[in-house]
């Protein structure tokens, strides 16, 4: 078989930001790793992300430190606080806390910021590898609007590529897997996520080992980027920050239909984090507080972000989250669609009034969602070959009865409509209520039927049943 692409599926994994902000240590991130090779390895799940100001030893919760006292090597790399995360101390980085986590048979990456430390510039410490120093390849006028680390890189510099070289090696030799670049995006740095990428390229070349691209945040990103964004990077998000409300979800919709066409091994749109469970103990926003999405909205977030072949990052403290999330996550029907899916794409979206006649009398939108059951990328046979997905969403704050508007055959196509096909739901077994979906009517008459409560969603796969 070839080779696979790096990240040949939407990779799963956890983020320590909703959680714990720029304050997560070692130990908690290590509980975590723990929990997830335990409960949740098996369902798909194998990457930890440590995320941002893992270097600054004043950080906090509930937002960023003008002038922190950020922790420099030399030649200005970020080296990992050794209060928070002690295995770091005496210039080891990483390396320690990587080596345990690939010891449980899992990824570590960590977060970064687009750019150079101010402090380093401040101090004009050296570039190294060259006679350049950070004051010669600092770029003053792109800085960061949210975050106040670093200064952007002059491009146009030869140091700039050698201070994004020299990173990238410091951080292949801890053995890292993944990085999460920050201020890449919007506005989009094209010239800065070329520059990471050719870096992370020689970065492997000399470790021998792949580091997946994540390029953050997503507001306001064209998918007339998309050629760029494959030549470049796993993952790119397609939106800004998104935490546990129902208005954060609703507007996923949109952006994941129009990414889901250029989907494609290798190469994701990401719809961002998945704020499920113990969120918020020292977060960036809100309070100590199990996610505020209900049963149904969590679901719906599944389901969605799975039929639009995102990445799933979840970001709630593993061992102390509710039985009823881990459930959710550990359902083998996440990895199954992520890996095992093709031709993904909205089908239907509709505007619902109670009255058509009546502008005041709108309910919600219903939408459905369609793929093609697919082997894995890497050989895996899929467990509904020759089948189909549908999710069925509905927005509103009731609970809605599809009635006869979708055909079976809008799902499996005109050629089989004739065909015996069995539904199966893709979350039984899942916590909540049992899903109200069916097949009734015969042959080319048939439909998909039920109800679906209200934020929710209806997830199927539908098999071919031997004549």
């Amino acid at each position: 078989m070839a080779s696979l692409p790096q990240a040949w599926r939407p990779p799963m994994g956890w983020n320590s930001w909703d959680s714990y902000g720029t304050t997560v240590t070692e130990s908690e991130l290590l509980a975590n790793a723990r929990f997830m090779a335990e409960h949740l390895k098996s369902a798909g799940w194998d990457t930890l992300v440590i995320d941002i100001d893992w270097y600054d030893p004043t950080a906090r919760a509930h937002g960023y430190n003008e002038n922190a006292p950020l922790i420099l090597d030399e030649y200005g790399r970020q080296l990992p606080d050794p209060v928070r995360f002690p295995s770091a101390a005496n210039g080891r980085g990483f390396a320690p806390l990587a080596a345990a986590v690939h010891d449980l048979g899992l990824k570590l990456g960590v977060h970064m910021m687009r750019g150079i430390p101010r402090l380093a510039v401040d101090k004009n410490l050296p570039v190294y590898g060259t006679e350049y120093t950070a004051r010669d390849v600092a770029d003053l006028d792109h800085v960061c609007k949210w975050n106040p680390d670093n200064y952007g890189l002059n491009q146009q510099h030869p140091g700039a590529q050698a201070w994004y070289d020299a990173q990238l090696d410091l951080f292949a030799s801890w053995g890292l897997d993944f990085l999460k670049v920050d201020d890449m995006q919007t506005p989009f740095h094209s010239d800065e996520i070329a520059a990471y990428h050719r870096a992370i390229a020689k970065a492997e070349a000399k470790y021998g080992r792949s580091i997946d691209l994540s390029l953050s945040p997503g507001g306001w990103v064209a998918t007339s980027y998309v050629d760029f964004l494959r030549e470049n990077a796993q993952m790119w998000r397609i939106s800004d920050d998104l935490w546990d409300r129902w208005e954060d979800i609703y507007q996923q919709f949109a952006r994941l239909a129009r990414w889901a066409p250029f989907q494609t091994a290798g190469h994701w749109a990401d719809a961002d984090m998945v704020p499920f469970g113990h969120i918020g103990l020292r977060a960036e926003r809100g309070d100590d507080r199990q996610s505020r999405l209900t049963l149904d909205e969590q679901k719906t977030l599944l389901a969605l972000w799975c039929m639009g072949r995102s990445p799933l990052m979840v970001g709630g403290d593993l061992p102390t989250s509710t039985p009823e999330t881990i459930a959710l996550l550990a359902n083998p029907a996440l990895r199954e669609v992520l890996a095992g899916s093709t031709n993904n794409r909205e089908t239907v979206r509709e505007r619902i009034f109670k009255h058509w006649w009546e502008d005041n009398s709108y309910r919600g939108e219903f939408i459905v969602w369609a793929a093609d059951a697919a082997d894995w990328a890497d050989g895996t046979p899929s467990a509904h070959r020759g089948g189909h997905y549908a999710a069925l969403f509905w927005t509103g704050d009731d609970d809605f009865e599809i009635g006869g508007n979708i055909q079976l055959q809008s799902i499996v196509g005109l050629d089989a409509r004739e065909d015996g096909w069995k539904l199966t739901d893709l979350f039984a077994g899942a916590p909540g209520a049992a899903a109200d979906v069916r097949i009734e009517g015969k042959g080319a008459d048939r439909i998909i039927t039920g109800t679906i409560p209200a934020h929710g969603a209806l997830w199927i796969a539908l098999d071919p049943i031997a004549a």
